[in-house]
This record gives C-alpha cells, structure tokens and sequence, in this order.
C-alpha cells in the first residue's frame, strides 16, 4: 500500500501539467480566435504555477501585459 501512496505526488504533478498545458493551449487560440485569450492563459498558468516555478515567473508576466493590455483599452 506504500508504493502507491508515494506515487501520488508523481500523479498530481503530472495531472495538473496536462490540465494548466490545456488550459494555456486553448487561451493561445484565443489569441487569434474570438475570446479572452490572456485570461484563459492567466488561468492555465496559475494551475501550472501550483506545481512548477517556471510557471510562476511566467505568469506574473502574463500578468503584466494583462495589466498593460487593460491599461490600453482605457
């Protein structure tokens, strides 16, 4: 019952990067297709950022040109 339970962690990390790559695969197709593609991007990335550091960095710049994008639309 051990050997499971330690490869839960494996499990979860692995989980959460197919879903936060889905969820930024789609947000990149928003980009040209209709939709608020920066937002769904935001999305996966905050699920990617749960779990990996890169995701972190990359997301407070996508937060930034969201920022810079809001600022544009004033």
């Amino acid at each position: 019952m051990s050997g499971i339970t330690s490869n839960l962690p494996g499990v979860k990390k692995i989980a959460t990067a197919i879903a936060g790559g889905t969820v930024v695969l789609v947000g990149v197709a928003l980009l040209v297709l209709p939709g608020p593609g920066l937002l769904v991007i935001a999305l996966g990335l905050t699920l990617l950022a749960t779990q990996f550091s890169w995701a972190q960095k990359l997301l407070k710049k996508t937060r930034a040109a969201i920022k810079r994008q809001k600022e544009k639309m004033k």
